[in-house]
C-alpha cells in the first residue's frame, strides 16, 4: 500500500504546473473524479444546484457547533452566576475546550480515515449530542468542564470529515464555496445560535441554551442518516505516516499563520460581553442585539474568505493576508486605546469608536478560513494525497489551538491588567500571523522555483 501512495504522489506531482494556477489544482480534481466515479461512492450531486439537502446538512451541523462552542461567550456571566464561581474560571473553560479540540482534531480526523465515511461521521455527531446535554445538566463546575471536553474529542474532526464530502455533494467549480459555507456555520451560530442563547439564559437560564442545541442535534442526526451519501471507500494509509504531511513546511506556516490570527481574536473575543457592557455603554438588555449585528460582520468575513481562496492557488490566497492581518493588528491597538478612554473619561465618542472597532474586528476574524483551507488541502493534494482526511482538518487544529491560545492569554491578562489590556495583546498575535503570511509566500515561491528546475 505505501508503494501505491507513493506511486501516486510520484503521478500528482509530475502532473502539476507551478506556473498554472489551474494545473495546481488539477490533484484535487482528479481525487474528486475519481471518488466521484468510484462505484462505492454514492453521489448527491445536482447539476447546477448548490443548495441540496446533504449540503444543508452539513452547514447545519457547523451551526450546532459553533452554536455549542460560541455560547460560552455569550452566557459567561449566567453560568458564572449559576454555578456560584468566578467568571475568569468559566473562562478558563473555552481554552480547556480549545486545548482539547486542537489536540484531538488531527488525531481523529487521521483515526476515521480508515472507516466508511457517512457511518464515522453519524456516530461523531452522536457524541457531540451527549456532551453537549451532559453540558445542559451540569450541577458543578468538574461536570460542566467534562460535558466540554466530550465535545470538544468530535468536534473538530466534524468539521474535517464534513469537508470531505465535498466530491459526492458539490461540483468542482464550487469546492471553495461549499468550504466557505460549512465555515459560515460558524458565523450562522454567531448570527442566530449566541444571541439566542444569551436570550434564553436571561429569560429561562443558561441550561436553556444547552438544551436547544441538544433538540437541534437530535433532528440533524435523523436528517443525516437519510440523505448524506454513503461511501464504503477507506484509507489504509497508517495514522503515522499520514502525519508525515507536516514536513511540508508551507503546511507548518500556514498553520501558524491561522494559530496567530486566531489567538488575535479570541483574546479580546473571549470577553466580548464584558468589554460591551464596560466600554461600548451596552446594557445587559442590549447584548443580544449586539452580538446578532457581530455574528452578521463574521459571517460576511466567512462568505468573503471565499472570494479570497479564489485569488491564486495552494499557499498564495493565504500568504497574500498578510495586509488583512495588519489591519487586524491596527484594529486591536485601536481597541485597547478607546477601552482606555472610555475608562478613564466614560465619553459617548470612546463608546461608539469602541463598538465600531469591534464590529471591525468581526469582519476580520474569519478571512483566513478559505485561504487557509485551500493551502492544507491542495499542498496534500499534490505531496501527501494519502492525508486527505487530516489536511480538511488542520484549519479547525490550528484555529482551535489559536483560541486556546488567545483565551489562555486573556484570562492572565483580564487578571492582571484588566480589560483594557486585551487589545494590545491580541495585536502581539496578529503581527506574527503577518510575519507568518509573508514567509509563507516566500516557501512557496521557492518551493515553484525548486519545482521549475
Amino acid at each position: 500500500m505505501a508503494q501505491a501512495t507513493s506511486t501516486q504522489q510520484t503521478k500528482n506531482q509530475q502532473s502539476f504546473n507551478p506556473e498554472n494556477p489551474t494545473d495546481l489544482e488539477a490533484p484535487a480534481k482528479a481525487d474528486n473524479s475519481a471518488a466521484q466515479n468510484g462505484a462505492d461512492e454514492e453521489s448527491a450531486i445536482v447539476p447546477g444546484r448548490f443548495w441540496t439537502v446533504p449540503v444543508i446538512c452539513l452547514v447545519t451541523t457547523s451551526f450546532v457547533l459553533g452554536a455549542n462552542e460560541f455560547i460560552m461567550m455569550g452566557i459567561l456571566p449566567d453560568i458564572a452566576q449559576g454555578l456560584h464561581i468566578p467568571q475568569v474560571l468559566v473562562g478558563n473553560l473555552v481554552s480547556l475546550f480549545a486545548a482539547v479540540y486542537a489536540v484531538a482534531c488531527p488525531l481523529v480526523a487521521a483515526f476515521s480515515a480508515r472507516f466508511p465515511r457517512k457511518k464515522v461521521y453519524i456516530s461523531m455527531v452522536g457524541i457531540f449530542l451527549v456532551g453537549n446535554a451532559l453540558s445542559g445538566f451540569a450541577s458543578n463546575y468538574a461536570f460542566l468542564a467534562l460535558s466540554r471536553m466530550i465535545v470538544a474529542l468530535v468536534a473538530g474532526a466534524l468539521v474535517a470529515v464534513g469537508m470531505t464530502f465535498a466530491p459526492q455533494v458539490t461540483e468542482q467549480a464550487t469546492r471553495t464555496r461549499f468550504m466557505a459555507w460549512v465555515f459560515s456555520g460558524f458565523s450562522l451560530a454567531s448570527v442566530f445560535g449566541v444571541p439566542a442563547g444569551t436570550w434564553l439564559a436571561q429569560t429561562l437560564g443558561w441550561r436553556w441554551a444547552f438544551h436547544a442545541i441538544t433538540v437541534i442535534t437530535l433532528i440533524l442526526i435523523v436528517v443525516d442518516c437519510a440523505v448524506l451519501p454513503a461511501s464504503t471507500r477507506t484509507s489504509s494509509v497508517s495514522i503515522l505516516r499520514q502525519f508525515l504531511l507536516f514536513s511540508d513546511l508551507r503546511i507548518v506556516f500556514a498553520c501558524l499563520c491561522v494559530i496567530c490570527g486566531a489567538a488575535a481574536t479570541y483574546v479580546f473575543y473571549t470577553y466580548i460581553t464584558p468589554i460591551l457592557t464596560s466600554f461600548a455603554g451596552v446594557g445587559e438588555a442590549q447584548v443580544s442585539l449586539v452580538l446578532v449585528v457581530f455574528g452578521l460582520m463574521a459571517l460576511f468575513s466567512n462568505l468573503y474568505s471565499g472570494v479570497l481562496a479564489r485569488k491564486g492557488s495552494i499557499e498564495q490566497p493565504l500568504g497574500h493576508m498578510w495586509g488583512w492581518y495588519a489591519a487586524q493588528m491596527c484594529a486591536l491597538l485601536l481597541l485597547s486605546l478607546a477601552c482606555f478612554v472610555a475608562h478613564s473619561q466614560a465619553s459617548l465618542w470612546a463608546h461608539i469608536v469602541v463598538l465600531v472597532v469591534v464590529m471591525a474586528l468581526g469582519l476580520l476574524m474569519y478571512l483566513q478560513n478559505s485561504p487557509s483551507q485551500i493551502c492544507y488541502v491542495d499542498s496534500a493534494a499534490q505531496t501527501h494525497p494519502g492525508s486527505l482526511n487530516l489536511s480538511n482538518s488542520l484549519n479547525s487544529m490550528s484555529f482551535n489551538t489559536g483560541i486556546a491560545l488567545g483565551a489562555g492569554v486573556s484570562g492572565v491578562v483580564y487578571s492582571h491588567w484588566g480589560l483594557v489590556a486585551l487589545g494590545s495583546w491580541g495585536a502581539v498575535f496578529a503581527l506574527g500571523a503577518a510575519l507568518s503570511s509573508l514567509a509563507l509566500l516566500q516557501i512557496g515561491s521557492a518551493y515553484r522555483r525548486q519545482r521549475v528546475h
